[in-house]
């Protein structure tokens, strides 16, 4: 006995049933060419994870329907191949996630998801209805069952798929990336299906959706627990897995094996692929954003050109009165460095212009914080100028640390469409400037070493505002992060002024948040699906450990 299963590793697009459905095919065929007799896709493969309200419109399932009547059809073109595809029905007012088996023409099995997250960035029971029970069926004498994604999280539907008679798990997931990922979604498996004595191939999406980037990783453990086969990360791929039936009945399971990722470049790609897929899918045909001379914008701009290519991305850098002539200088030579297209649009005769017409609205008044931010506003005009005449979506630079403490602008260098670096802390863009200059040296080194300063007064650098930002990030890790409280993280050492400070920023720049643009999560918990707070509340966190 001999089963070769193909996971189809795709990047579908929410929304495209009918693109969707071409994809499934196409992956068919060279699945058919490989000698599969499974294709086995990821969670939702025929409208995209996840649609949201979308799944509320009537045409919208309409369009899902024909599309899996196409892929019916289609599947008596392989008459050799079991088509294992999901994707979302409507039963008697009922919407449930389902894995259907499509065979010669036929459906042969079907399975509705039994397990709903809404935690993180999950809200599917918002829009589809659990159902217990356990599909088993045989290909080539193995009992083959299907679970989807969340099914396996939990020890239940494995439990109930092996009391059916399952020996082998068939997995389709949309399991979001986060760091390191990767290594538990290996540990869940082992311990919620493979001491349950089955072995499991799972096959996830790839691709970038909002907020959400999936990377990938299919791939298969015996029930020993043994990791047998892995797809690449951030890539479409066919990963072809062979089970083979020992002389004791166990089963063998064997394939290609992509190495792992490290940390950095991990996060990297998955920052670059998020980027591709935001500007590809929405039909952009390229990207602009304001080129400070600073470390923010310089990732960014490795970034975007390493997603989309020089010739899709234009820099701008707006001098104003108090930008230094380095700052000029490192950003006209990183731009050379990437061959992107670069000017120099300076930002004084607006800055004038602004000041002239306040002049007898602010008489009297001493310079503060407005004018540095009128600084920054023209920017934001400018580069949405630029935006509207060209087409161009404009990527913002600003990190994690400064959207957590407000450390930006409103309607200025705020303003745009995406956000590449809104799930990094400011020490990790140190890493990954640093790690990227390892492959090629295309960030200035002086733009890593010189102090972060927004250069919107003489002499200003960030630390003239806000803890440093090794003390700075720990604190939004523990507090923001990981929901710890306060008083913990006091108690660990971290300065009691700084968590005060950085608690009441938190919660201060929430509206601020919730008009920002979208960006790729990349950790555990990002700004946005998993950050829920209200912007009008009267809770204040204890810092010191004693009341409220």
């Amino acid at each position: 006995m001999s089963l070769k299963i193909a996971c189809a590793q795709l990047n579908q697009r929410v929304g495209d049933m009918a693109g969707n459905a071409e994809r499934i095919i196409a992956a068919a065929a060279r699945a058919a060419g490989e000698g599969a007799q499974v294709l086995l896709t990821p969670e939702l493969s025929l409208c995209g994870y996840l649609p949201g309200d979308n799944l509320f419109r009537p045409a919208f399932q309409q369009q899902v329907d024909a599309a899996v009547e196409t892929i019916r059809q289609a599947s008596a073109q392989q008459p050799g191949l079991h088509w294992v595809v999901g994707y979302p029905v409507l039963r008697e007012g009922r919407r449930h996630s389902a894995a259907s088996v499509f065979h010669q023409g036929r459906q042969v099995a079907e399975y509705l998801k039994a397990e709903l997250p809404d935690y993180g960035v999950f809200d599917e029971t918002r829009y589809f209805q659990p159902q217990a029970d356990a599909t088993v069926f045989t290909v080539a004498d193995v009992r083959c069952a299907l679970l989807t994604c969340e099914d396996t999280w939990l020890p239940a539907a494995p439990a109930r798929a092996r009391t059916a008679g399952a020996e082998l798990v068939l997995s389709l997931n949309a399991s979001p990336f986060q760091s390191a990922k990767g290594d538990l979604r290996v540990d869940t498996l082992r311990s919620n299906v493979c001491a349950q004595g089955m072995a499991v191939v799972a096959c996830n999406l790839v691709g970038g959706q909002d907020e959400l980037v999936f990377d990938g990783q299919s791939l298969a453990l015996d029930a020993q627990g043994r990791l047998a086969a892995r797809a690449p990360s951030f890539v479409e791929d066919l990963l072809l897995v062979t089970v083979e039936r020992g002389a004791d009945g166990a089963l063998a399971l064997a394939g290609r094996m992509a190495p792992a990722l490290e940390r950095l470049p991990e996060i990297y790609q998955a920052l670059v692929l998020g980027i591709r897929d935001y500007i590809g899918k929405n039909g952009f045909g390229g990207v602009v954003l304001g080129l400070s001379g600073g470390i923010d914008s310089a990732l960014t701009l490795a970034l975007a050109v390493d997603a989309l290519g020089a010739d899709r991305v234009r820099t701008v850098m707006m001098p104003s009165p108090y930008t230094a002539d380095i700052s000029l200088t490192d950003a006209k030579d990183m731009a050379a460095r990437l061959g992107v297209k670069h000017e120099v649009l300076p930002i004084a005769p607006c800055f004038d212009a602004f000041r002239g017409t306040l002049a007898n609205t602010f008489a009297g008044l001493p310079e503060d914080l407005t004018e540095e931010n009128i600084q920054a506003r023209i920017r934001g005009t400018l580069l949405m100028a630029i935006s509207n005449k060209t087409g161009w979506l404009v990527l913002t630079t600003g990190n994690k640390s400064e959207l957590a403490v407000g450390y930006s602008t409103l309607y200025g260098d705020m303003a745009g469409g995406f956000a590449p670096l809104k799930d990094v802390l400011k020490t990790v863009v140190y890493q990954l400037s640093n790690w990227r200059n390892t492959q090629s040296p295309v960030i200035p080194e002086r733009i890593i070493t010189r102090p972060p300063s927004a250069e919107l007064r003489p002499d200003q650098t960030d630390q003239d505002s806000l803890p440093s930002y090794d003390v700075l990030d720990r604190i939004i890790q523990g507090y923001m992060e990981e929901d710890r409280p306060a008083a913990s993280l006091v108690a660990d050492g971290l300065p009691v002024d700084a968590v005060a400070q950085v608690v009441r920023l938190l919660r201060l720049a929430e509206y601020k948040r919730q008009q920002g643009p979208v960006g790729p999560r990349v950790t555990a918990r990002a700004f946005g699906r998993d950050w829920r707070y209200p912007i009008t509340s009267a809770f204040r966190e204890p810092v010191s450990g004693q009341g409220a």
